[in-house]
């Protein structure tokens, strides 16, 4: 199991309550016995993953809290020749582990790849999760059950892209039965279409009949010319009947490439063809998307007409993001008021909102819009707080745990095997084990597992927990634990970088998993490139650390601190691009500052990266956070910005002279 899979966790199934299971635990093993059981359960393990069952004895795993993991990996390896009976043993008896779902799962795969369509059956539980389960278990129910087989199988065909090789033999049923005919292959066709999806655009068109000659020509035209659109007649196939999918498909193709030219098209084929009203909000919908991404302003008439008929709160956002670049204060009022109520309830939109009252010269509403943003937990939240003199709202949730309450935890057996899976070096396979259990967990159980990590200092499993978990937004000393607490104290006094802004780029780049990795390569806590850390390796006369050593913790924050104070200097003390620069990259921030508007909170609304504009926020927010809870959760005294960062011209005098 790869740590880089640390980063995220899988949905899993709900299981029995975890205080109910605690009644079945078994007293903890002394160290002496814990330590000889690991060592032969560890080898049983690694023996078991490998397919290497003849070297597994049942005496190295039988009775220790881990043998369910064992005993998968074998069981797994019999597949598809054990039997269903076996199987849904297996499931029973690890019922409360992310094992039994597991199983199923590979169950269902394997039976369902070697044709043992009655074995999938009898050990599915309902309709499996993936697409691939989905398609041998419809396969399988089609001598059974073909009214429910063939829908499910309609509902798999009905998407834009390449489904399994595992879909080929229900879909060749349904086709032969008649059940999937020209019009559901059209329809699939156009769904292609729009996801750009080339390939099989062309291979679902040579499946049509002749019937369906001139539709399949009329899409190769617009698809080689789309300004073809409004001349290719008006009747797409048999009695018309792909009419609404070829036009809606051809208008959102277009609309990425072109979204001047989709409207175009779009008006005057509203005219002649009826849409439905979802069609209609789809197309409309991506119209006025790729036409603020791209800045087409004489658009706007039309998009502010069109946008009240939207329930996608990004388009809303990204037509207040360009009234405020343009700095069109009536547009930003207007377009904040018809946001969705949760967007428009939001610190950042209420605080625009105020800043276009307060323009405007609405000083007493734009007081009520700062104080409602003001009462948020939040970036703009605090900035507005800021703004009406007013001390921060962390709406922190407090809770707190006995002695007596953590050892009953302790008897859970998910946590007996989380600890055991930790002490043999399973980290992997220790965060499914406890966010499967998180998952299953009712709310007062799941805060008692927190409480738990956070007392045994497991800080990546701790804030994972409360990500699992999705009521523990406020339980903030969980969310931003002490993790490395003496590190980051120690490295930020010695590069003259505040510790807390450390904390928080660590928590956001991390969530504190010193093994984490990202897809573009990069590593621990602070998630530092490989060609960064062995630059500032060499500056701090440390080296290279290469790719392991800057997995440790003290020399990741070494390097991540003397890195973001260079950014710091860069900047000339102004955090808002330095933190910009960590995330993006020095040299795009230098390029945003040359065309910066001036104000600290239009630069950072102005920063073209979605990611690295939330970035920033997140970091100045959560650094209050951690100088907050270092402060025993009093906010008095801590300060999102300094007065330069906030009174400062933002612009290229703000770059340090090099």
């Amino acid at each position: 199991m790869p740590l880089a899979l640390l980063r995220r966790f899988t949905p899993l199934r709900r299981l029995s309550p975890l205080v109910a299971i605690a009644a079945m635990s078994l007293p903890l093993l002394t160290s002496a016995t814990a330590q000889a059981s690991d060592s032969t359960l560890s080898a049983a393990l690694d023996a078991a993953r490998r397919g290497d069952a003849q070297s597994v004895s049942e005496s190295a795993y039988r009775g220790h809290e881990l043998s369910g993991y064992v005993e998968y990996y074998l069981l797994r390896e019999r597949l598809p020749h054990a039997t269903p009976q076996q199987v849904l043993d297996y499931i029973a008896a690890n019922a409360d582990a992310p094992m039994g779902d597991w199983m199923r799962e590979q169950a269902i795969l394997r039976y369902g790849r070697a044709g043992r369509y009655d074995n999938v059956l009898a050990v599915a539980n309902g309709v499996p999760e993936s697409t691939e389960e989905q398609c041998h278990y419809y396969t399988a129910l089609m001598s059974s059950d073909p009214a429910t087989a063939a829908e499910g199988g309609r509902r798999l065909w009905r998407v834009g892209s390449s489904q399994p090789d595992a879909c080929n033999s229900l879909f060749a049923t349904l086709r032969n039965n008649g059940q999937i005919g020209d019009l559901e292959t059209w329809q699939r066709m156009m769904l292609a279409w729009e996801n750009g999806e080339d390939g099989l655009v062309s291979y679902l068109g040579r499946q049509m009949s002749p019937a369906w000659s001139s539709a399949v020509a009329a899409q190769q035209r617009v698809a080689v010319t789309p300004s073809a659109l409004t001349s290719v007649g008006n009747c797409i196939g048999p009695d018309c009947a792909g009419n609404e999918n070829f036009y809606t498909a051809a208008l959102l193709s277009t609309a990425r490439s072109s979204s001047a030219a989709a409207l175009s098209a779009w008006q005057q084929l509203s005219r002649s063809q009826p849409f439905s009203m979802d069609a209609t909000r789809t197309i409309e919908h991506d119209i006025i998307y790729w036409g603020l991404r791209r800045d087409q302003r004489q658009m706007l008439s039309w998009i502010d007409t069109a946008l009240p008929r939207q329930t996608d709160p990004e388009v809303y956002e990204l037509r207040a993001r360009l009234a405020i670049r343009d700095a069109d204060w009536a547009a930003v009022e207007r377009t904040v008021g018809i946001m969705p109520a949760e967007t428009q309830g939001k610190a950042r939109w209420q605080y625009w909102l105020a800043r276009a009252l307060e323009i405007r010269g609405q000083s007493s509403t734009a007081q009520t819009a700062f104080a409602r943003a003001a009462g948020q937990r939040d970036f703009f939240g605090f900035v507005a707080a800021d703004r009406l003199g007013q001390p921060y709202n962390l709406n922190m949730e407090t809770r707190t745990f006995s002695d007596s309450e953590r050892a009953q935890v302790a008897s859970w057996p998910t946590v007996r095997r989380t600890e055991a899976l930790l002490r043999i070096g399973q980290d992997g396979l220790a965060y499914l084990e406890w966010i499967n259990a998180v998952k299953d967990a009712t709310p007062d159980d799941a805060r008692r597992l927190a409480d738990y990590a956070r007392h045994r200092g497991w800080y990546m499993l701790l804030v994972q927990t409360t990500i699992a978990a999705d009521d523990m937004l406020n339980a903030l000393e969980w969310r931003f634990p002490e993790a490395y607490r003496a590190d980051f104290m120690q490295w930020g006094q010695a590069n003259d970088v505040d510790p807390y802004l450390l904390m928080g780029i660590a928590r956001r780049e991390s969530a504190f998993n010193p093994r984490a990795q990202s897809p573009a390569g990069a590593r621990g806590l602070m998630q530092l490139m490989p060609g960064t850390a062995a630059q500032v390796g060499r500056q701090v006369g440390i080296g290279d650390p290469g790719p392991y050593g800057v997995l440790e913790p003290e020399t990741n924050i070494r390097l991540g601190s003397r890195y973001i104070r260079d950014m710091i200097n860069r900047y000339g003390g102004n955090r808002i691009a330095a933190a910009a620069a960590y995330n993006a990259g020095p040299q795009r921030v230098d390029q945003w500052l040359a065309r910066a508007p001036g104000d600290f909170d239009l630069f950072v609304e102005h920063i073209p990266f979605k990611e690295t504009r939330r970035y920033v926020r997140a970091v100045l927010e959560y650094r209050v956070v951690f100088e907050s809870l270092a402060n025993g959760g009093s906010t008095q005294g801590v300060s999102v910005l300094t007065p330069a960062e906030r009174d400062r011209r933002y612009d290229t005098g703000l770059m340090a002279r090099r």
